[in-house]
C-alpha cells in the first residue's frame, strides 16, 4: 500500500484490519487487501483512511474506477478537511470539478515529507527551482540595468529554505511562509530567514504592509494552487513599484490549468500570460525550463518574472 496519511478509526480493531490490508498489498495481494479494508470500514463507516486506501487499490490495483470513485467519496465525506486529498483523486477520475487543493491536504503532505524532502526532491528528482530563479531575476536585472541585490524578499511556499540559501547572498532579509509547521522548522534551521510562518500564502501576503517588498518568489508553488489570481493580487499590493514576482510552474500544451496524473496543477503559457496581465504584472522574462523530473523525464515547466509596473 502506498505510503498515505493515516488518521486512526478510533476502533482498535478496524485500525488493525488496516495494518493488515497494508501487509497485504506489500505482498501484492489486492484483492485480499481491499477485502479487509472492507471489512475495516464496515468496524468504522468513517474510516477516511482505510476508505482512501481502499479508493487507491481500485483504481490503480483492480481496475475498478466506480467503485474507486464511491470509496473516494466516502474518504472525503469522512474527513471534512480532506487531509488524504480524496477531492483531487475524485477530479483526476473526472467524478469532480477541478477545484483548489485542500489546504490541511497540502499541509498534511509536507508535514510527511519533510524529514525526507530534500534528499527525495533534489536527489532523486533533481530539482532545480531555485537556481532557475536565481538565473532568471539576475537576467532580468541585467537587462533592465539593475544591481541583482534586494533589500527584502518574501519566499513562498519556502519549503526546507532551498530557494532562501539560493537568494541569500543577494537579499539582505528574506521572510518565508509554508503551510506545513514541519517545513517552516527545517527552514528556520538554515538561519537565512529573518521571519517564517506557517500559513496560507494568500493570507500570508494579506497581513505584510503594502509596497514593502522588492522580491516575491514562488518555486514549486503554483503546482498546488488551481487558481492563481487571489495570490496575484496580494502579490502586487505587496510589491514596490519596478519590484519582481520570480516563479517556477508546470505546464501544458492546452489551455487554462489542469490536474496532472502526479495531482499537481499545471498552467498553460496563455493562461498565466493573461493572470499576470490582468493582476497589474508587466511579463519581464517566460522562458520554458523544467524544474524538476518525473520518472526520470524533464517534466515541462516554465520560469517567469514579471515586474510591478
Amino acid at each position: 500500500m502506498p505510503t498515505h496519511l493515516f488518521l486512526s478509526s478510533g476502533n482498535i480493531i478496524a485500525d488493525r484490519r488496516f495494518d493488515f490490508a497494508r501487509e497485504l498489498l506489500a505482498r501484492d495481494e489486492a484483492e485480499a487487501a481491499a477485502d479487509l479494508l472492507l471489512q475495516a470500514v464496515e468496524l468504522a463507516p468513517d474510516f477516511a483512511s482505510a476508505w482512501f486506501a481502499l479508493g487507491d487499490i481500485r483504481e490503480n490495483r483492480l481496475g475498478d474506477r466506480a467503485g474507486a470513485i464511491a470509496a473516494f467519496r466516502r474518504a472525503r465525506d469522512g474527513d471534512t478537511h480532506d487531509r488524504h486529498g480524496a477531492g483531487l483523486r475524485l477530479m483526476r477520475l473526472g467524478a469532480a470539478e477541478l477545484g483548489a487543493m485542500p489546504p490541511a491536504y497540502v499541509g498534511a503532505l509536507f508535514d510527511q515529507y519533510a524529514p525526507r524532502f530534500d534528499k527525495s526532491l533534489v536527489g532523486e528528482l533533481g530539482y532545480r527551482g531555485p537556481a532557475l530563479l536565481l538565473a532568471a531575476v539576475s537576467e532580468v536585472c541585467a537587462t533592465t540595468c539593475r544591481a541583482v541585490a534586494f533589500a527584502r524578499a518574501i519566499d513562498l511556499g519556502c519549503g526546507t529554505g532551498l530557494v532562501g540559501r539560493a537568494f541569500a547572498a543577494v537579499a539582505s532579509e528574506i521572510a518565508g511562509f509554508d503551510l506545513s509547521p514541519q517545513m517552516i522548522e527545517r527552514a528556520r534551521a538554515t538561519g537565512v530567514y529573518a521571519r517564517l510562518a506557517a500559513t496560507d500564502l494568500v493570507q500570508g501576503l494579506a497581513r505584510e504592509p503594502p509596497e514593502s517588498a522588492e522580491l516575491i518568489l514562488a518555486a514549486d508553488v503554483l503546482i498546488y494552487i488551481q487558481d492563481v489570481a487571489p495570490l496575484l493580487r496580494e502579490a502586487v499590493r505587496v510589491l514596490q513599484p519596478r519590484g519582481l514576482l520570480a516563479v517556477t510552474a508546470e505546464t501544458h500544451a492546452g489551455d487554462g490549468v489542469v490536474l496532472t496524473a502526479g495531482l499537481r496543477f499545471a498552467q498553460a503559457e496563455s493562461y498565466l500570460r493573461t493572470e499576470l496581465k490582468r493582476a497589474g504584472l508587466a511579463l519581464a522574462l517566460l522562458q520554458h525550463a523544467s524544474a524538476r523530473n518525473e520518472n526520470q523525464t524533464p517534466l515541462p515547466g516554465l520560469v517567469v518574472v514579471a515586474t510591478k509596473s
